[in-house]
């Protein structure tokens, strides 16, 4: 029912509530259409897979993650959004008071789990091990839909060691659909029409 829909897609604290239908697949021809419309379907959360998005900032990642999240919601299933950090910064809080299991479970329950903008920052030795427990106990069970703006190769970047973040993208890509976006950034688009002077009126 739509109130069902409603509650759970205020449960799943999306920072913003857009549409797949809103996307501008024109803008970003390096997406492919079928993939993401296949991806609508849900099917992938029915097999525990998961989806990572890929690219540069401000190219849509999010706007395709929380779209394929109001999907779900649609679909049946339980929802949750969180930025890394917010999951990062949630569970270090829960392991200093001794809570940590307690607090997992919060991201191990929902069906699906949105982790937005892994990349931005880079993690310490208890950060990187708490993001692997989440993947982990999801693993071949719950989808993950995953944003991020830094290609494979450039995760141990980020991470303590390489084993770490070897041992992350293995279990992230197992099972997954890999979305690749290389246009360029909305907000940058956005800012420069702004930015540009309008033409004087004429005077005649």
């Amino acid at each position: 029912t739509s109130k069902n829909v409603t509650m759970r897609t205020a449960m799943a604290r999306f920072p913003f509530v857009k549409p797949l239908e809103t996307f501008d697949f024109g803008y970003q021809p390096s997406i492919d259409r079928k993939q993401v419309q296949m991806l609508a379907s849900c099917h992938f959360i029915e097999h525990g897979d998961n989806v990572l998005v890929l690219g540069p900032p401000g190219v849509g990642k999010t706007h395709l993650a929380v779209a394929l999240g109001l999907k779900a919601i649609e679909a049946g299933y339980r929802v949750l959004f969180s930025t890394a950090a917010h999951l990062i910064a949630t569970l270090t809080k829960a392991h200093a008071e001794g809570r940590l299991d307690e607090k997992l479970k919060l991201y191990t329950t929902p069906r699906l789990l949105i982790i937005d903008e892994i990349g931005y920052l880079s993690y310490d030795a208890r950060a990187a091990d708490l993001l692997f427990q989440v993947v982990s106990r999801r693993y071949e069970r719950k989808s993950l839909v995953l944003t991020t703006n830094l290609p494979f190769s450039e995760w141990p970047t980020i991470f303590p060691n390489a084993a770490t973040a070897t041992a992350l993208i293995d279990r992230l890509v197992h099972h997954a659909e890999i979305l690749t976006i290389d246009g360029d950034s909305y907000r940058r688009r956005v800012a420069e029409a702004k930015r540009k002077p309008s033409r004087p009126a004429s005077d005649s």
